[in-house]
């Protein structure tokens, strides 16, 4: 089995490997994985969920930082505008019934997380793992009696936002360049929203512990993450299947819907959401679709990050990579993997 992944890898590479084989392998390792996780459970039980959080409770805030920071965030912000919409969104959209529209569905998922979040102008907010400010710029834009602090780990993503924000003349933003290990700000929020963060945390105790100490008595916190709906697991590099691991998502998580409910000691859930993985499906598929179109760009810039010996392997892992997240999230019409939404209220003791 080895000696074939070694071999479908290096045809991967050259691109040799045609789209629906490559999503038929995909769906074939999906396949295996819920196998494997249904044996798991099926042997220990309760017990698997326990050891999992008993192993997160063990760990660092986040492990393999700089290695995630290298496979995504510190490519050329020119690479991933490229491909995002005009919200430069890297996370989930939502997809109305009718919409069609790439920058709409980025748009819709800003919105939906304000409703959810509660957020009203005149509040302080501190929003984690910001990305290219999709959600930061948008709140700004709404909100312009709202004080927001926006932390990433990633230099560029500060530069991109720092610049959108001076081009709107938006003056009530402030972004922060952190690791979430060593994080710390002296002051106390109205609200803290982090979209698609928590997967690539570990310590969820100590983290939720540490944003207590940033939110008002009254203050709420608001996550969005995407979940498989029973299961969780570590995204671990075992063997040479586990590509994503090696070469995207390196010390992340796949938590299950109901893992964070776990961690109640200092935030208690308020209400919870489901949100179907079609809607992630739809959004990997624009990604896609987006790098096809714009290949004469994105060659020369995979060129400069990556080497010119390099580039065509990396466009190619770049494809795939956005290919296994539409193949994850329309698994069984969206049902298995899917995005869930969190609000926490403060737990006063």
């Amino acid at each position: 089995m080895k000696k074939f992944l070694n071999l479908s890898q290096k045809l991967l590479e050259k691109g040799l490997i045609p789209d629906p084989l490559i999503r038929m392998g995909i769906r074939g390792l999906l396949r295996e994985k819920l196998e494997e996780e249904k044996k798991v459970l099926n042997k220990l039980g309760e017990k698997r969920k326990y050891d999992l959080i008993e192993q997160l409770k063990n760990s660092p805030i986040a492990v393999n930082t700089q290695d995630a920071n290298q496979q995504h965030y510190e490519l050329p912000t020119e690479f991933f505008q490229l491909i995002m919409g005009s919200n430069m969104k890297y996370s989930c959209g939502y997809w109305k019934d009718g919409v069609n529209d790439f920058n709409q569905s980025e748009a819709d998922m800003l919105q939906l997380t304000l409703e959810r979040s509660e957020i009203q102008n005149g509040q302080s907010i501190l929003e984690l793992g910001c990305g290219w400010g999709s959600l930061t710029l948008f709140m700004a834009e709404h909100f312009p009696e709202n004080k927001i602090v926006a932390v990433s780990n990633s230099r560029t993503q500060k530069q991109f936002i720092d610049s959108q924000a001076c081009q709107r003349g938006l003056k009530n933003i402030r972004v922060i360049t952190a690791d979430m290990n060593t994080f710390f700000i002296d002051e106390k929020f109205d609200r803290i929203v982090s979209v698609e963060m928590f997967e690539h945390m570990r310590n969820y105790s100590q983290l939720l512990k540490k944003l207590s100490e940033f939110i008002k008595e009254d203050g709420k916190l608001f996550i969005h993450i995407f979940t498989h709906r029973e299961f969780a697991y570590l995204y671990d590099e075992k063997d040479e299947s586990d590509w994503i691991a090696k070469y995207f998502f390196t010390g992340g998580i796949m938590p299950s819907d109901d893992l964070l409910l776990s961690f109640q000691d200092d935030f208690e859930i308020e209400e919870q959401w489901q949100v179907n993985g079609k809607h992630y499906q739809r959004t990997s598929e624009a990604w896609l679709s987006n790098m096809d179109k714009n290949k004469n760009k994105i060659i020369p810039i995979l060129t400069k990050t990556y080497g010119e010996n390099q580039c065509k392997k990396w466009w190619m892992y770049w494809r795939v990579f956005f290919m296994s997240c539409a193949e994850l999230w329309g698994y069984k019409n969206g049902t298995e993997w899917i995005v869930s939404h969190y609000r926490f209220r403060k737990r006063i003791s």
